[in-house]
């Protein structure tokens, strides 16, 4: 509540404009972020993983170092997205619960404002942890790969972070929100392994129901991304991406992070508060 009672003092005096509130309610989303514990919390994951990835290296029979790089971007992928997944959604949550948007919205605000200025803030955290969880790998790998590996986490999280937005918005509960959130991640970690199956199957390939099922998982891959693209380990143990290839996952990433906000933003406004 102390970060709503300072956007509201914030739109209150003096941010009138439309970029001046959203950018107001964005700084104080992420100061709120921030003075919690979620700056130990990513500390205390990154300082694990780090130290496991050291265990590794030292279990290793050959090329230690490789495993030990591959085994650290793995485990830090996965946990940046846990963290940032579980932070939007149980900061909306507590907005909701505490009346905090309710005092918002009091104040004339407009709704898309309030869902850009909260996506703006969270997308900005997700670049800080992007950026805290690649440090190790400036000395794990070669920095340009380092590099890619960031961009292309922050990316992901943004992806995360505007669906779970929608989905705490849509479902205005906490444990739903969570499910959808995690299935979409697994569902889109595993959609082109999924694609490969129904594509080559081992049996019954000229069925009916095999041949509704491949158009179902097609149509399903033109709507959701395929995330096993994005943040490749192999970037930092084998080749890197081209920059070219991270590019086009940075422009994928833009246009689901604006379908999501404007879909967030439909089904905000259906809502009555």
């Amino acid at each position: 509540m102390r970060s709503e009672a300072f956007s509201v003092t914030a739109i209150r005096h003096g941010y009138c404009g439309m970029d001046s509130r959203i950018a107001a309610i964005a700084r104080y989303t992420l100061l709120e972020a921030l003075r919690t514990r979620l700056t130990a919390l990513v500390l205390i994951t990154l300082l694990v993983v780090l130290a496991a990835s050291f265990f590794v290296e030292t279990i290793s029979i050959t090329e230690g170092a490789r495993f030990q790089a591959g085994f650290y971007a793995a485990g830090m992928r996965i946990a940046s997205v846990f963290i940032m997944a579980v932070t939007v959604l149980v900061s909306i949550t507590r907005e909701f619960n505490d009346k905090g948007l309710d005092v918002l919205l009091a104040l004339d605000l407009p709704r898309s404002h309030y869902v850009l200025g909260k996506l703006a803030g969270f997308l900005a955290l997700a670049v800080l942890i992007a950026a805290a969880a690649a440090l190790p790998l400036a000395w794990l790998a070669p920095a340009p790969a380092a590099l890619q590996w960031s961009i292309s986490l922050a990316a992901e999280l943004a992806i995360v972070v505007a669906f779970a937005l929608f989905c705490v918005i849509t479902l205005n509960q906490l444990t739903p929100a969570a499910s959808f959130v995690l299935g979409f991640y697994v569902l889109s970690r595993a959609l082109t392994a999924i694609r490969l199956m129904s594509a080559h199957p081992l049996s019954g390939a000229d069925t009916y129901s095999h041949q509704a099922i491949q158009v179902m998982v097609d149509a399903l891959a033109l709507v959701v991304p395929a995330l096993d693209r994005w943040t490749r380990t192999e970037w930092l143990v084998n080749q890197q991406a081209a920059w070219s290839d991270l590019l086009e996952l940075t422009g994928l990433s833009a246009l689901y992070v604006a379908l999501l906000a404007a879909a967030t933003m439909f089904d905000f406004y259906r809502k009555n508060f």
